[in-house]
């Protein structure tokens, strides 16, 4: 590493590789730094390649530096808006019976009406 990358810099970058488990983003002329899968947005990502190509111009932030084993960690998710999160309280509670009631009542009331029919035709 010829440049000192500092953790929380945010730098343009250039991808040169995409890979199952991310993409290897050129930092300078003899630096790159690794986007794992998990750092490229909020959310799940199946294919790395939905996101980025190589040759893409991104902006990336500096998570880690290893300079012994010459490793660095970048993300762009740490530079997006994270989206709001639907918490359990926020959602309006149902008892047990009242989603059994709202998922079975069709089932039931069409059961009943057949009931009649069937009794009718059982008698004849």
């Amino acid at each position: 590493m010829t440049k000192k990358f500092e953790v929380g810099e945010i730098i343009t970058g250039k991808v040169t590789g995409v890979q199952p488990y991310g993409a290897f983003v050129a930092l300078d002329e003899e630096t790159q730094g690794l986007v794992h899968i998990s750092e490229i947005t909020y959310g799940y990502v199946k294919e790395v390649s939905e996101f980025l190509s190589v040759g893409q111009e991104i902006e990336v932030k500096v998570l880690e530096v290893d300079e012994k084993a010459g490793k660095i960690s970048l993300s762009i998710r740490a530079l997006q808006e994270r989206p709001p999160v639907l918490r359990k309280e926020d959602k309006p509670k149902k008892s047990l019976q009242a989603r059994v009631d709202e998922q079975d009542a069709e089932g039931f009331n069409s059961l009943k009406d057949k009931l009649q029919d069937w009794i009718k035709q059982s008698g004849q």
